[in-house]
Formats: C-alpha cells, sequence, structure tokens
C-alpha cells in the first residue's frame, strides 16, 4: 500500500494558519496596526471600504523594510521581534509570532510599498493567494503603506460567513479604540468610504479617552494611578451614575497590550459593589504594568488572553486601588431603606399600570397590540384561552364542597370572622383587609418575581419577567409584521449617549425601532434623541435604560442568525419587559396570565426560559408525608 501522509503545500498551509489569526477584516485591521506600531511610528492611518471586506489599507511613518526584509515579511515564522527562546518571556511588542502578513496574503491580494529613511527607494511588492506576482523598486515616503483588497476571495465559505458591513465595522472599530487607547502618544486617523469617522492628535490618556468617547466623557472621568515594585497601575474608571447598560467601555492593558479578563472585570465591579446596578457596566480604562517574565501572553494566536503569575494578588491590588480612588472623590452608595414584603397580594400602587399589559384601555388596530384586526388570529387566541381555562374548570365547585363537607361553622360580621372549629376555640380574625372576600382564583406575588395562581390540580408558580417578556415578543412581532404603533411625542426630546462603534449598529436596527412607535433622531455619531415613544407604553418606562438594553441584547443576538425582525422583537421585549421586584396589583396580574395564555407558544420565554411551572396537589401531598 502507497504512503498516504503528505507535507501539505505552503498555500493551504498558510490558508489553514489564516484561519486562527484573520477570522474577519478586524483581525486583519489589528494585525496591521500592531505592526506600525512595532515599527516606531508616530502617525498611522487607515483606510476602509466596505467595511473592510473590498479594501484595508494602514499607513505609516515607521522605520519601514529592506527589499529583503520586505519580502520575507511574507514568509512563515519570520520576524524581527525575536530571536530566542528566551525573548518569548520578555516580549514588548504587539507582534512575534510572525504569522500575520503570511496568512493574510494567503487569503487576499496585497500590495506593499515599503521605505527606510536611509534609502532613495522604496520596494513594491504585489501577492494574491501567497505567490509573489511581481517585486520591484518603487517611489514611496519613508516608512510601510500596505493594502489588502478582496479579504477571503479564495475562501467563499469564509467570505459567505461574514456579516453586515454594520457589524464587521464596529468589530474594526472595537480593534482601532484598543490599539488608540493604548498609543495616546501617537496620531492615529480611520476613514470609511472615504469619510473620516476618527482623527485623534496625540495627547495624553485622558484626551485620548474623550477624543475616542466623545466630549461628553471627560465629566465621568477618576483618575487612578498606584505603583508598587510588582505592579504599576493607572488610568481612568467612570463615576457610578454614569454606568450604561451597553457594553464596549471597558478596557484592560497589559504593558500596552489589550487584553481580555472575566477575572479582573469582577475585581473592578467588586470595587464599584453596591454603586452600580447588576446589569450595568462603568468605563473603565486600566493600564497594568508588569515585569514581562511574570506574564505568558503566548495563550492564544490573537494575544488577548494572559496569564499572570500571580492573579489573586492582581486582582486584589486592583480592588482596592479603584475602591480608594471612588472614596477620593466622595463616590459613596446611597441607603435604601425601603423593605420588599414577602407576599404581596395586592400592589398599593393602584395607578402605576403594567408595560404594555393594556389594562382599562380600548383595544386599537393601529396600536400594535394583541388585537390587530386578524380574525383568524383572533379564533386562535380564543381557542387558547379556552384550552387554559380547563385548568380551573370545576376549582369553585371542589372549594365549594369542601366548606359544605367540613364540620367547621362559619358566622360573619362587619370587621372579623369567626371560625367555629372542633380543632380549636372560637378566635375572631380581622378582616379588615377583605382578603376573605377576595375571588377563588385570585392571583398572589411572591417577593414580587413570582406570581402563584391556582388551578383544580394544583398552582402555577409563574415568572413575571419570563411570561411578560414572551408577550411583548409575541405582539413586537406583529406589529412588525402588520402595522405601525402609535406614538406619543415627549415634552422634551431625551438625550442618549452610544458608542461610536454601536452607531452603525443602531443606524441599522433604527428603521425597526420606529416601526414600535419610537421617534429617534441621529444627532452625531454618539448621540441619539428620542422625541416619541409607544403611545401604550407606561410613564414608568426609562428610555434611556430600554434603549441602552435594546443596544446590547441586540448585539447579542445578532451571532444567533436570527432575521432582524426576530432580534429587534427579541430585544426590545427583553429591555421593556416588567422585571423581578416589580410590584403588581391584582388587576396586572390577572391581565397578565390571561395574555400569556393567549400566546402561541406560551411555556417559553424568547430567550429560553420557562415563564411557569405546575405544582400539582399529588406532589404537595407527598412533600408533606415524608
Amino acid at each position: 500500500m502507497a504512503d498516504i501522509i503528505q507535507l501539505l503545500p505552503d498555500s493551504i498551509a498558510n490558508q489553514i494558519a489564516a484561519g486562527e489569526v484573520v477570522q474577519r477584516p478586524a483581525s486583519a485591521v489589528k494585525e496591521l496596526l500592531e505592526n506600525a506600531i512595532d515599527a516606531g511610528s508616530t502617525e498611522i492611518k487607515l483606510f476602509l471600504k466596505d467595511a473592510g471586506k473590498t479594501l484595508i489599507q494602514v499607513i505609516d511613518n515607521g522605520c519601514g523594510m529592506s527589499d529583503t526584509d520586505a519580502r520575507m515579511s511574507f514568509e512563515r515564522h519570520a520576524t524581527s521581534k525575536i530571536r530566542t527562546t528566551n525573548d518569548l518571556f520578555a516580549i514588548r511588542t504587539m507582534g512575534f509570532r510572525g504569522e500575520a502578513l503570511a496568512s493574510i496574503a494567503a487569503i487576499a491580494h496585497v500590495e506593499l510599498k515599503t521605505r527606510r529613511q536611509i534609502d532613495e527607494l522604496g520596494t513594491k511588492i504585489v501577492m494574491e493567494g501567497s505567490k509573489v506576482l511581481s517585486q520591484e523598486p518603487c517611489q514611496a515616503p519613508s516608512g510601510t503603506s500596505i493594502q489588502i483588497k478582496n479579504l477571503f476571495y479564495n475562501i467563499p465559505a469564509r467570505r459567505k460567513f461574514l456579516k453586515s458591513n454594520a457589524v464587521e465595522m464596529r468589530h474594526i472599530v472595537e480593534e482601532f479604540q484598543r490599539i488608540a487607547l493604548a498609543n495616546p502618544d501617537i496620531f492615529f486617523a480611520m476613514h470609511h468610504n472615504n469619510s473620516e469617522v476618527f482623527h485623534l492628535p496625540k495627547g495624553n490618556i485622558r484626551q485620548r479617552i474623550v477624543n475616542v468617547f466623545g466630549k461628553y466623557s471627560n465629566k465621568k472621568l477618576v483618575p487612578i494611578e498606584e505603583h508598587t515594585d510588582v505592579i504599576g497601575l493607572k488610568g481612568f474608571i467612570g463615576k457610578p451614575e454614569y454606568s450604561k447598560k451597553t457594553r464596549g467601555e471597558q478596557y484592560f492593558f497589559v504593558n500596552n497590550r489589550f487584553i481580555k479578563s472575566p477575572y479582573l472585570h469582577h475585581a473592578i465591579m467588586a470595587a464599584y459593589d453596591d454603586l452600580v446596578q447588576s446589569d450595568t457596566y462603568p468605563l473603565y480604562v486600566v493600564f497594568l504594568e508588569i515585569d514581562p517574565e511574570k506574564i505568558d501572553i503566548n495563550v492564544h494566536p490573537t494575544k488577548q488572553e494572559i496569564k499572570f503569575d500571580d492573579e489573586k494578588l492582581i486582582y486584589n491590588y486592583l480592588k482596592v486601588t479603584i475602591k480608594h480612588a471612588l472614596g477620593q472623590y466622595s463616590i459613596t452608595p446611597s441607603l435604601d431603606f425601603e423593605r420588599e414584603g414577602g407576599m404581596t397580594p395586592y400592589s398599593t400602587e393602584a395607578n402605576s399600570p403594567m408595560n404594555r399589559l393594556n389594562i382599562d384601555k380600548p383595544q386599537s388596530t393601529n396600536s400594535g397590540k394583541i388585537d390587530l384586526g386578524d380574525k383568524g388570529e383572533k379564533q386562535r387566541k380564543k381557542n387558547n384561552l379556552q384550552n387554559w381555562q380547563q385548568l380551573y374548570q370545576g376549582l369553585q365547585k371542589m372549594q365549594s364542597e369542601s366548606v359544605d363537607e367540613s364540620n367547621d361553622d362559619i358566622e360573619t360580621t362587619d370587621n372579623t370572622v369567626t371560625i367555629n372549629s372542633k380543632w380549636s376555640e372560637n378566635n375572631p380574625i380581622d378582616d379588615k383587609s377583605k382578603t376573605f372576600s377576595q375571588e377563588i382564583r385570585a392571583a398572589y406575588q411572591v417577593h414580587s418575581t413570582y406570581i402563584i395562581n391556582q388551578i383544580k390540580s394544583g398552582f402555577l408558580v409563574i415568572d413575571q419577567q419570563s411570561a411578560h417578556e414572551r408577550i411583548l415578543y409575541e405582539q413586537y412581532l406583529e406589529s412588525l409584521h402588520k402595522k405601525q404603533t402609535l406614538t406619543q411625542k415627549e415634552l422634551f426630546p431625551i438625550e442618549v449617549s452610544i458608542n461610536k462603534d454601536d452607531i452603525d449598529i443602531f443606524k441599522e436596527m433604527k428603521p425597526q425601532i420606529e416601526k414600535m412607535g419610537f421617534e429617534i433622531i441621529i444627532k452625531n455619531d454618539s448621540q441619539i434623541e428620542v422625541h416619541g415613544i409607544p403611545a401604550d407604553i407606561s410613564n414608568e418606562f426609562d428610555i434611556k435604560g430600554s434603549i441602552e438594553s435594546l443596544l446590547e441584547q441586540y448585539k447579542m443576538n445578532i451571532d444567533l442568525d436570527l432575521n432582524i425582525n426576530e432580534t429587534i422583537a427579541m430585544s426590545l421585549a427583553k429591555s421593556t419587559c416588567i422585571k423581578h421586584g416589580k410590584k403588581m396589583s391584582e388587576l396586572e396580574m390577572k391581565t397578565l396570565i390571561d395574555q400569556l395564555f393567549a400566546c402561541e407558544m406560551p411555556y417559553k420565554s424568547p430567550s429560553g426560559r420557562n415563564c411557569f411551572i405546575t405544582i400539582e396537589l399529588d406532589e404537595l401531598h407527598q412533600r408533606f408525608s415524608n
């Protein structure tokens, strides 16, 4: 039998390597910008077309390359950054593997122009799919210019699965911001489709943060700085009151290299403790300086994961430093003396309607609510309700028979109920709250989170947040498919700040959001104004927080490959539904139950949580008999 194991051709090996190093246009942008920084550049310009799918070009004024080095730079594992094994344990440069240019050249059309300051002429190299098409002298300014055209042209499957331009652009902006924040002493510019997106002059860290996130971010910043023999720490954190429901303004840098660390993020959140809500995220840009020999960055091709010699020490140091900074600037938590009741059969807030439960409101065919004028839809919901009503059939009869069969005698007066039982003496029970006169099927709320509703076989435990999310999801989806919701104008527009890297995503969402009844104007690349909200949303609606939540949920749902209507409906339902901890009146609870069981899929919320569970009487009897 012939031998079957063979060496892969370099072109195929490079394409395989490219799958790890270059996952999307943003990956190529990151590698090229890091190479420009390693070249000692003081000015770096990035040009893009079609979110990097058509063109990525980086121009720098760095040291440039000789004609030999220019050609060698496209060979795998060819690098100027390290020489020996020991160099791996003292890395100060951004790149060091020697894989980036070789991987990029394997899956794109590449044109390189470079010249050293000491040379009169530069070098031009043109490559396609790892093959050198030409290399010749050329006129060029000192530094390097590299163009990447038609990324993934020879890997159609990879190109096919790239996201929309707005999504890919967001990833590119994320990488650009990370590198720009880490190097405030370098001028950066970024152009997309002939429009300038960023123009970042040289400056200090605060100036760079303000230039990246917008002028309004300056008032949010609290400086931090501590130095010991083990670690140096500096940067800025955000004041708690400016925390957002969207991620994107959280940055860790170790020796000027951006890293991702859930462990260190937890340290910062622990330092904020009760200063921010659990679903909000404060801004922070934190720089750690550590001896390179005490960390290992050779963990992943993206170089965004780092191993520390003593991670617990870093955690505690970071937490204490931030707590000290927050205390030094007199940022202290407010005390909440409100006490939550255990079981709440009826809310004292009689006039606080729950979002979109349509209580005491006439149905309108233009409102986007459940009744949209579709006869077939009405019949389906009527059938659903009839099926669910079977759960309760016979319940009242069972309870009345239970009372009739007992040996107890019940006497009532105006304010007391006297129960004469063979098991007890005559004891008056105060009924000023009229709880004994409530309807048999009245729902109860537990810990302002769950609703208990009795059925003939036992009782239902309904998760109010999951149930309302399901109701809103189907309403919003129906509204998007059919008609536009009525809008109520705001007396004064509400300003909402948005991260620059999210503005294209928001533009993509805007037409669908406006179908829901929102009226929104984009002021600039970091701010929007809300001029109107859906007419049937309650006055308690947190516009700013819900827009931020909607954006965050939408970004998270993008990777699920849902269509845009499903993504918008799911995101808006999750951001506007009632939350755990919301007190509800009896009417609100009853309306929620009725609307839930009129849904096409009442069992699960759009995010996959159970909307309710059933507890059978037999199960209860068994629990008490043990």
